[in-house]
């Protein structure tokens, strides 16, 4: 039920271009080349994002990614 409320939130976050843990720009932080894309690490908290080069789009990193 929990994952229920927050999933929503997560993806608006980052729609947005948002960290969804702690809402700093993604713009920010520090990126490096991908396969994908862009892999951009939070700058405040460090979670991991990947920037899909075609969409522009912006997903959280999977574990064999990191």
């Amino acid at each position: 039920m929990f994952r229920n409320v927050i999933a929503p939130v997560q993806a608006w976050l980052l729609s947005q271009g948002r960290c969804v843990g702690c809402g700093t720009e993604l713009e920010t932080g520090k990126k490096t080349k991908h396969e994908k894309g862009e892999k951009i690490t939070c700058s405040k908290c460090g979670r991991i994002f990947i920037k899909e080069s075609p969409s522009g789009k912006y997903r959280r990193a999977l574990f064999e990614e990191v």
